[in-house]
This record gives structure tokens, C-alpha cells and sequence, in this order.
């Protein structure tokens, strides 16, 4: 088996400000300070990557961002491309997030030309997968993850997952409270890996699969000593710099 190092990102989703960002980043940097293996990646809202970009200077913290568009250039009004991103030398780019499948109605298929857009452009698909909790009750969560995987597959292979990210975010425990077990998450975790390697091994055996579901200070720990989680995609508690330096250090401790 592979051996994979965990990566924990950071989501801030439609948080911050040019001040919050420079205070953010200045606090990981030094709660950060020599922590080694896992890696580490934040994605503040789009408007505030030249802040960010500046403030990473010199540190082992990559850059995200939260989405993308499917178009390099063009008329289209309001969107970010992958060029984009690389200017302010973003790496990972969420795509997928079930906030953007709800609110904004993008569809496994959509999410997939875009996963393919930043597969070409070099840079790294976070993909989000999960169910919702009417899904989870009605027992569909393999159905739902197999479905949006291989929207993926169907249009790009499976090797298109070589060097990407996966993450598993169970919709119904997203800000709610709830949470999956750490044996429920590395249930789903071990399938989606089992999924793709019925497809390639070798590519099944690399891929990072991430939780992404209300992850904190309390879970982290049980959550990394599990096989198949891979780090996490983190929320609100990446908004505070010593809450998500637990988590990088939780990952880094169980992993190494």
C-alpha cells in the first residue's frame, strides 16, 4: 500500500477581510512552526488571494481557492479561470462542495468538465463528494459517492484522480453539529478507495481522501488514526489559527 501524507486544508468559505486574511495566515505561520508530515493548504474567498499569496511568502502553507470556471477566458461575466489561479500561485482548488451543487445547482457532469479544466492547467482537484441526510437515512451513501466519482471516470478515466484529492463530506454533517463516527467516515472512506480501485489499484492506492465533515479538536485525533482518512477539508475551525493548528497537528501525530 501506498504510503499517502495527509493533507488538512482550510475552507473559508465567504469569510474575511484584507486585515483577517494578513492576521490569519501570520497566526498558522507560527502555531505552524515545525510540523512536518502533513501538508497544509487554505482557500480564502477568491477577492483575497493576493493578500494571502503575499502573506504564504516563505511558508510550507499552500494556496487554494474555493472554485473555478470551466472557460480560460472569454465573455464570462463574474467567472475565475484556472490561469487565474495559477497567477497567484494557488494549487488546490475545491470544486464540488455541496454548497455549490445546492445553491448554485451544479451538477456532477459540470463538476467534472471543471475537475478536467484543472487537471489540465497542473493544478489540484479537491473534489467533494457526500449525501445528504435524507440519502444517509434511506442507505444511498455508496450509491451517491459511486455517482459522483465516476462522473469523473466516465469523462476523464481514472487516472485523471492520479495526483488529485478527494473530499468526503457527509452533507448532513456540515455545520450541524452532527458528525459521522470516525468508523462511520473510514467505512466510506474504504469504499470510495475500494470504488476506485476496481478501476486501478495503483491510482486508488495514492489518491488522498479527506473527511470533510465537521471536523474540530475533539474528533481529529480518532478521525487520522483511521486507515483511509487522509487529513481534512476543514470549516469553520480553520477560521481560527490554534483550532486548525490542532487539527494539522492531530493529522501530522497519527500518520507519522
Amino acid at each position: 500500500m501506498a504510503s499517502r501524507k495527509p493533507l488538512v486544508m482550510g475552507n473559508w468559505k465567504l469569510n474575511g477581510s484584507k486585515a483577517f486574511t494578513k492576521e490569519l495566515i501570520e497566526g498558522l505561520k507560527t502555531e505552524l512552526a515545525g510540523v512536518e508530515g502533513c501538508d497544509v493548504a487554505i482557500a480564502p474567498p477568491v477577492m483575497y488571494l493576493a493578500e494571502a499569496e503575499a502573506a504564504l511568502a516563505g511558508s510550507k502553507i499552500a494556496l487554494g481557492s474555493q472554485n473555478v470556471d470551466v472557460n480560460v477566458k472569454g465573455a464570462f461575466t463574474g467567472d475565475i479561470s484556472t490561469e487565474m489561479l495559477k497567477d497567484f500561485g494557488a494549487k488546490y482548488i475545491i470544486i464540488g462542495h455541496s454548497e455549490r451543487r445546492t445553491y448554485h445547482k451544479e451538477s456532477d457532469e459540470f463538476i467534472a468538465k471543471k475537475f478536467g479544466a484543472l487537471k489540465e492547467a497542473g493544478l489540484v482537484p479537491v473534489l467533494c463528494i457526500g449525501e445528504t441526510e435524507a440519502e444517509n437515512e434511506a442507505g444511498k451513501t455508496e450509491e451517491v459517492v459511486s455517482r459522483q466519482i465516476d462522473a469523473v471516470i466516465n469523462a476523464l478515466g481514472v487516472e485523471a484522480f492520479n495526483g488529485a484529492v478527494i473530499a468526503y463530506e457527509p452533507i448532513w454533517a456540515i455545520g450541524t453539529g452532527k458528525s459521522a463516527t470516525p468508523a462511520q467516515a473510514q467505512a466510506v472512506h474504504a469504499f470510495i478507495r475500494a470504488h476506485i480501485a476496481a478501476k486501478s489499484q495503483a491510482v486508488a492506492d495514492q489518491v488522498i481522501i479527506q473527511y470533510g465533515g465537521s471536523v474540530n479538536d475533539s474528533n481529529a485525533a480518532e478521525l487520522f488514526t483511521q486507515p483511509d482518512i487522509d487529513g481534512a477539508l476543514v470549516g469553520g475551525a480553520s477560521l481560527k489559527a490554534p483550532a486548525f493548528a490542532v487539527i494539522v497537528k492531530a493529522a501530522a501525530a497519527a500518520k507519522a
